[in-house]
């Protein structure tokens, strides 16, 4: 398995840029080590997180907007201060109908977002 460093202790948001990931989404690694990273993601309205899965725990902070999630087939209309949660190879996706705000948290590190 691949290491990965860590990131600075104190990172200012505004001075990491955003990464175009699809259509309308995209994000900015906010900070990591090889056991857990944060990721702040921004959808446009109608961005697609595609349905996906990966082996990683993940965590979800709502922090504006309103989305279409779903997981493990079960679909749940989720707005600002909401949480979801996805366990490791769940089949999930999400559908931005207001423009918004996602902080997800993984663990362990995301190295694909890495390359």
């Amino acid at each position: 398995m691949k290491t990965f460093g860590s990131s600075e202790k104190f990172i200012q948001g505004k001075s990491l840029e955003w990464e175009n990931v699809a259509e309308g989404v995209k994000r900015k690694i906010m900070g990591y080590d090889d056991k857990i990273m944060l990721v702040h993601v921004y959808f446009e309205k109608g961005g697609i997180g595609s349905l996906h899965e990966h082996f990683h725990s993940q965590v979800t902070y709502v922090a504006s907007g309103v989305f279409e999630v779903t997981i493990a087939g079960e679909t749940k209309k989720l707005e600002k201060g909401d949480v979801f949660y996805i366990p490791p190879h769940a089949l999930h996706g999400a559908v931005c109908l207001e423009a918004g705000e996602l902080i997800d948290v993984f663990s362990p590190i995301r190295e694909d977002f890495m390359e």
